[in-house]
């Protein structure tokens, strides 16, 4: 069984993680981002429950569900909570992108690489579940301008991008148009597949 060849995209707030991710998918890669899983998740009863009853029915919304915006006021105004909630999820989404991964390998026609989009790669040690990583940058006020999240609070506790670029296997500063960036995901993927 030939497992895809794992690829983590990471990078700062805004830097244009999606916009690779979904680029990647464009040119054949198997993709899946940690937001995805996250949401997935929030959805699943065990990991509501114990998340509602930290952080208070207030995070539920009309349907029943834990309203996303809700808890991100909670978390990034409470660093406690953020901490409880991140060593709650992080194995969870560990666990699923590695079942996922192994999902893809046992598939009749796996696809060549898979890539997931990980925000915390290297503050939360993950860069070592994967074969490769992508790291996008940007300046910090395109990254404002790009970004809806506030990234002042968030931003301090990521790895400077100087860092992430010097362990990273390919690194893009993302300033130029999305036929750019295109251009950029197509030769990694040319030189992944090609090894």
């Amino acid at each position: 069984m030939a497992r895809p060849i794992a690829v983590a995209i990471t990078g700062g707030i805004g830097a244009g993680k999606t916009e690779a991710l979904r680029s990647f998918a464009r040119h054949g890669a198997a993709t899946v981002s940690s937001d995805e899983i996250v949401h997935h998740l929030l959805r699943r009863a065990d990991v509501r429950d114990a998340v509602v009853e930290r952080m208070g029915h207030g995070i539920v919304g009309p349907d029943g569900e834990i309203d996303r915006n809700a808890l991100a006021t909670v978390v990034f105004n409470d660093r406690d909570a953020l901490a409880w909630l991140e060593s709650t999820l992080h194995p969870l989404v560990s666990a699923e992108y590695l079942q996922w991964r192994e999902q893809l390998a046992a598939l009749p026609e796996a696809p060549q690489v898979c890539v997931t989009e990980v925000p915390l790669l290297y503050e939360t040690g993950g860069d070592s579940r994967f074969d490769k990583v992508v790291v996008i940058t940007a300046p910090s006020k395109l990254r404002r301008a790009r970004s809806q999240v506030a990234t002042d609070d968030r931003a301090s506790r990521l790895l400077d991008d100087r860092e992430k670029v010097a362990r990273a296997d390919y690194s893009y500063k993302n300033i130029g148009t999305i036929e750019e960036l295109d251009a950029f995901v197509g030769s990694v993927m040319d030189d992944l597949v090609s090894a």
